[in-house]
């Protein structure tokens, strides 16, 4: 049994944990003690062969500076977003600490209710470490179905776009918009961000995957999903910080849209989808969004 250390107690973190317990010996910390089998300390945690780290986006920066201590662990990233302040991709991020020879980032339509569930799921190990891919591999339970592929930056882009494309896709149900709206939405949603991610040197087959395709169809067409209850709450004239308080948990779609419209400005490119989405985050009237993307 290969030990698995766990950082982050939030519904992702603990859904990791209870896969990977079914083969693996599981320890689990986060910033708050909890009332958890196999919680520990943060220093236990990282005795681990391995380490499946579920710090959001916008915290991994400081929270790697203050408390990370590499000893050549086996790393798999299963957060997913780009950082508001410095625009920067989860791999640029963990460069400074983990050399990619040393780490994965975990992709695909994954539920954490389902995942407890013992649901079958499907998912993408995405590392520039091929060996590395299929030792994380290995970890997952049978109910857990694994591929591996090397675009990282592919699998970074699916992941944290898709989550602004949901926010947009929950603001069309919120207004009651219909299904044929929201095809259209969802379907343009990967157009936009498959143009995104090649301009970074995505690979083109990354977004017909499970990372990309795979991963918006579900995020942006369930109340599970909390991007999707964001765009929801935004329809009914709610502020960002209203509806983050009622949901009580992260929703990476909202600084991956303000990390977006920067890198946007600074490259030149265009993203209507995600300018918009930026725009009622902002407080723009959502019906006069939906009218300025109709106008494109």
């Amino acid at each position: 049994m290969s030990s698995v250390g766990v950082i982050g107690a939030g519904k992702w973190g603990l859904a990791l944990a209870f896969a990977f317990s079914q083969k693996n010996k599981v320890l689990i910390t986060s910033r708050t003690v909890r009332e958890l089998e196999n919680f520990v300390s943060l220093q236990e945690v990282l005795k681990c062969e391995y380490l499946v780290i579920t710090v959001p986006v916008q915290e991994i920066g400081l929270w790697l500076k203050n408390n990370f201590v590499f000893t050549n662990q086996k790393i798999l990233v299963a957060s997913k977003g780009i950082e508001a302040g410095s625009g920067k991709f989860l791999n640029e991020i963990y460069e400074k600490y983990v050399p990619h020879t040393n780490i994965a980032f975990l992709s695909g339509p994954s539920f954490a209710t389902e995942v407890m569930q013992s649901l079958p799921t499907a998912l993408v190990i995405n590392s520039s470490n091929e060996s590395l891919s299929h030792k994380i591999s290995s970890l997952f339970p049978s109910f857990i179905k694994t591929y591996t592929s090397t675009d990282v930056m592919g699998a970074e882009v699916a992941g944290a776009y898709k989550n602004v494309i949901a926010i947009a896709a929950g603001i069309c149900e919120g207004l009651g918009l219909g299904k044929n709206a929201a095809a259209a939405l969802i379907s343009r949603g990967l157009v936009e961000m498959q143009r995104f991610g090649l301009s970074f040197g995505a690979k083109e087959e990354s977004f017909i995957g499970l990372s990309g395709a795979g991963d918006l169809f579900l995020t942006a067409s369930s109340t599970m999903s909390r991007n999707f209850r964001v765009g929801i709450g935004l329809a009914h004239g709610k502020s960002k910080e209203i509806i983050l308080e009622e949901l009580g948990e992260v929703a990476e779609g909202i600084g991956t849209a303000y990390a977006l419209r920067e890198i946007s400005r600074q490259k030149g490119l265009y993203l209507p989808i995600a300018r918009e989405v930026y725009e009622m985050l902002e407080g723009k009237n959502p019906q006069e969004s939906l009218k300025d993307l109709l106008s494109k």
